[in-house]
């Protein structure tokens, strides 16, 4: 079994729907795993899950899985307009990043509660159960699932995940330069726990370089960082998530070539992520 990705939201901070995004996408992060087995595997809840969950519905999935990296609004904010949360033949479960302060339900429950939204999280007609992610790598439907946290403001992770042959890392939202990148220990590196050797790293570059000065500790990456990382991680394929909302199409095109100008000549160039994109994690 291989592992596929097919892309549903990619832009970053907040959905930008509009003439200047129509190639690219303007949902928030949401990306699905295309594995083979029974049940919907899904990282991140942005505005891009809304027409996923159509889609599931459509296909009659009856069991879904939703891994968040972190709760920030951008990675959440559809979860409440996914179709099948409202469908009581639907069992979920939603995974995340445990936190010192409140459950993952308590953190949750402030999205579904007013003045935010109408309903109460517990009205939800699916069978919905919260799981605090486990510190060891698990396996759901026959994939392998591991999360470690990376620097980004607020209890966040990364996922590395695995199928047969086939490995994926999903780090949206990550600053591994504020810990140092070139010249260091993979040990030392933020991220390189979940990235390190996969098929297809899915990363944060929502910036220019020039833009990343006046942006530090924000928890976002350049492009040139997110090429960096992945040279140092020695992924195989690089995919340019969580585009900045005010990146035009053309002005992201113009990123993709940044990072092609940046990458070794004996890679496979980046790819900029784009809402329906699907891409085989394959060595």
């Amino acid at each position: 079994m291989s592992l596929q990705i097919k892309i549903w939201g990619c832009r970053g901070s907040v959905p930008v729907p509009g003439a200047d995004t129509v190639a690219f996408g303007g949902n928030t992060s949401c990306v699905e795993i295309v594995h083979g087995g029974e049940a919907a595997l899904v990282l991140d809840a942005g505005t891009g899950i809304r027409a996923l969950g159509v889609d599931l519905l459509g296909r009659r999935t009856r069991r879904i899985h939703i891994f968040l990296t972190h709760l920030h609004l951008d990675h959440l904010e559809g979860l409440r307009f996914f179709a099948p949360l409202w469908d009581d033949r639907v069992t979920l479960d939603i995974w995340g990043p445990r936190s010192p302060v409140l459950s993952l339900r308590d953190r949750i429950m402030r999205a579904f509660s007013p003045p935010l939204f109408p309903l109460d999280f517990r009205d939800v007609p699916a069978h919905v159960s919260l799981r605090a992610l486990p510190e060891e790598p698990w396996l759901v439907d026959g994939v392998t699932f591991y999360a470690d946290l990376v620097l980004h403001p607020g209890a966040t992770v990364g996922y590395r995940l695995g199928a047969g042959t086939s490995s994926l890392a999903y780090i949206p939202d990550h600053e591994p330069a504020l810990a140092g990148i070139e010249g260091r220990s993979l040990d030392w590196i933020s991220g390189a726990a979940v990235a390190r050797g996969v098929d297809v790293v899915v990363h944060d570059a929502q910036y220019l370089d020039e833009e990343y000065a006046s942006r530090i500790g924000w928890g976002h990456s350049s492009v040139d960082h997110a090429v960096a990382f992945w040279r140092a991680v020695d992924a195989g394929c690089l995919v340019l998530f969580h585009h900045d909302p005010d990146r035009s199409d053309r002005a992201l095109e113009l990123l993709g070539q940044r990072a092609s100008e940046l990458s070794p000549g004996d890679r496979r160039p980046p790819i900029l992520a784009r809402e329906g994109l699907v891409i085989e994690c394959a060595p």
